[in-house]
C-alpha cells in the first residue's frame, strides 16, 4: 500500500533507499539489474578454470550465487530433504543453463580454503562447480554481502535477477517461492522477469 510521508521525513525515507541498494549491492558496485554482469576468471575446487564469458560465448544462462559451506543459510538449502540448488542445477541442466557457487571468504574466515570446499561439494553431492575467489575481487564485483546471494545472468550477459535465492529469510527450511528458478524460466522464456531484485539474506 502506498502512502505519503511527511516533509520531514524525506531524510530517513532516503537513508533507508540507501539501506536498500546497500543490501542488493547496488550502492557499492553500482551494479544493478540490466547491467553487464562482471567478468571473472576463477578455479574451481578441481582447479579447472571457469569464466564468465566462455559461459556466456557459449549462450548460457547463469545462475551464480555466493558459498559459505558453514554457513546455516546455505545449509538448508542442501541437507535433509532439502536440495534447493542441486535441484536447479538438475532441472536446467539441459537448458543451456549453468549454475556456479563461488566462495569469496578470504583464508582462514569459516567455510574458506580449498580443502574445506572440495569436502562440501562431496558431502553435499554438488554437480556444479564451487569457484574459489579468495581475494574477494569477484564478490566485490558483484556486490555479495551475503550467502547465499543470488545473481542470474542472462544470455546477453547482463543481469537478470539479484537478491535471495527464495523468500523464507529464516535458517531452517527453503521459501516456497525461489526466485532464481522463476527469473530463469522468465528468461529462457523471453519475457520480463517479473521479480528482477530482492533483499537478500543470510550470513554476512
Amino acid at each position: 500500500t502506498e502512502h505519503t510521508q511527511p516533509a520531514h521525513q524525506d531524510k530517513p525515507s532516503e537513508k533507508h533507499t540507501d539501506k536498500v541498494k546497500e543490501a542488493t549491492g547496488a550502492k557499492s558496485t553500482g551494479l544493478d539489474v540490466g547491467a553487464a554482469a562482471p567478468d571473472f576468471k576463477l578455479k574451481d575446487t578441481d582447479g579447472k578454470e571457469v569464466s564468465l564469458a566462455s559461459l556466456s560465448k557459449e549462450g548460457k544462462v547463469v545462475v551464480l550465487f555466493w558459498f559459505n559451506p558453514d554457513c546455516p543459510f546455505v545449509k538448508k538449502h542442501f541437507t535433509g530433504d532439502h536440495k534447493t540448488f542441486n535441484d536447479l542445477d538438475a532441472k536446467y541442466k539441459d537448458k543451456n543453463v549453468a549454475v556456479i557457487a563461488i566462495n569469496s571468504g578470504s583464508p582462514g574466515k569459516e567455510g574458506a580454503g580449498l580443502e574445506r570446499n572440495a569436502k562440501a561439494k562431496k558431502d553435499w553431492n554438488i554437480g556444479f562447480p564451487i569457484l574459489m575467489d579468495e581475494t574477494g575481487a569477484t564478490g566485490k564485483a558483484y556486490g555479495a554481502k551475503n550467502t547465499p546471494f543470488t545473481v542470474v545472468v542472462g544470455k546477453d550477459g547482463k543481469v537478470a535477477y539479484m537478491g535471495a535465492i527464495d523468500d523464507n529469510d529464516g535458517a531452517d527450511a527453503p521459501g516456497k517461492t525461489n526466485y532464481a528458478a522463476k527469473a530463469v524460466d522468465e528468461v529462457l522464456a523471453g519475457t520480463n522477469v517479473t521479480t528482477p531484485k530482492t533483499k537478500p539474506y543470510g550470513c554476512k
